[in-house]
């Protein structure tokens, strides 16, 4: 018989602790917030959500999810966080981040679609919603050309529609060059009702620490952010004819480790928050959407705002209400068991931010 320490209830009580991937304990913080809802786990490894907002009834609305692994999958959620196994993709290789777009136009109809980045095949993988089918004719090659190591190992994506309705992927990878690291492709019919994307530009400065995963395009103000992690946010136009100069880099100092998933959530009158998660930290940084009133491309940092899920790589918040449990919105972090986090905006804002009415 294995030997076996008995530890009182109390002393558990006392001593509660929570231990990040990295091996690392953490005292529990019973004042952190709490989601409403904690999605059933996935095979592998959580990394990313994104929200789709269902235009005809928003209370069946979906989460997808990606699960990062060479066996990996695109999970689809509903509002209470339980899989729909009809409409889980499976059997991709390395899916990382996951970005929703809407309105493309295919096949003379416009198609609401998530798009996904699969690491081992440097490809766009991208499919329509709600029913999550196939529409990128086996998947979409990126950074073609490309010869250094990892430079095309797929990371981060965010989808920018302009205000034509020209719907472009945003995209990142494992590491790259100091500058043009993040390249930008329009997506459209090929002619056969399937997606081909043609690249428009490469941009963004990097400044070779780590890496640039999470990426956030705020359609209706034009603007691009993405975490250049252990250095700082990054902010560009997203429209590429408005060039590819850097308009802004702050955050520098906010974080205990990586900066990492980023999102944003907007209020009237084109206010907001962007929200960056501080990865190891189990909290949120909370910047200014719109900048100083005399200078937008200043964001200071507004809050703080402490939450349970641990090691936390991707994020995604809408500000529309859903349904009865987010009235408000909903918020969607990775957890590092497996798991999404699913948080009413409420509850995250607290006394410190503004909810949308």
């Amino acid at each position: 018989m294995k030997n076996r320490i008995i530890i009182p209830f109390a002393a558990i009580a006392i001593l509660t602790l929570c231990f990040s991937c990295n091996g690392t304990a953490q005292k529990a913080d019973n004042t952190a917030v709490k989601p409403l809802y904690v999605s059933e786990p996935v095979d592998f490894d959580t990394d990313d959500p994104a929200i789709w907002v269902n235009p005809a009834d928003a209370a069946q609305s979906l989460v997808i999810g990606t699960d990062k692994d060479a066996n990996g999958g695109l999970y689809v959620f509903d509002l209470k966080g339980k899989i729909i196994k009809s409409k889980t993709v499976k059997g991709l290789q390395r899916p990382d981040n996951v970005d929703i777009a809407y309105g493309l136009n295919l096949g003379g109809k416009k198609t609401d679609i998530a798009v996904t980045t699969e690491r081992l095949s440097h490809k766009l993988r991208i499919y329509s919603l709600p029913d999550m089918k196939p529409i990128d004719n086996g998947g979409i090659p990126v950074f073609v050309g490309e010869t250094g190591a990892e430079y095309r190992d797929l990371m981060g994506i965010a989808m920018y529609t302009d205000p034509n309705g020209k719907i472009y992927a945003i995209v990142g990878r494992k590491t790259g060059p100091k500058t043009g690291y993040l390249w930008q492709y329009l997506l459209s019919d090929d002619g056969n009702g399937h997606v081909k994307a043609d690249l428009v530009r490469n941009f963004g400065s990097y400044s070779g620490k780590k890496e640039i995963e999470a990426i956030a395009v705020d359609n209706e103000l034009g603007y691009v952010y993405y975490c250049d992690e252990q250095f700082g946010v990054r902010k560009y136009y997203a429209d590429p004819a408005k060039g590819d100069k850097e308009l802004a880099l702050f955050g520098q100092g906010d974080f205990a480790v990586d900066n990492e998933g980023i999102a944003i959530y907007k209020t009237a009158g084109n206010k907001g928050y962007v929200l960056v998660s501080d990865q190891g930290a189990r909290q949120l940084k909370v910047y200014s959407r719109e900048g100083k009133a005399d200078a937008p491309n200043q964001h200071p940092l507004i809050a703080t705002i402490k939450y349970t899920a641990n090691q936390t790589d991707g994020i995604d918040v809408v500000s529309v209400p859903l349904n009865a449990d987010f009235k408000h919105g909903l918020l969607v972090a990775m957890s590092d068991d497996k798991t999404f986090h699913f948080y009413r905006w409420e509850d995250i804002a607290g006394k410190k931010l503004a909810i949308n009415p």
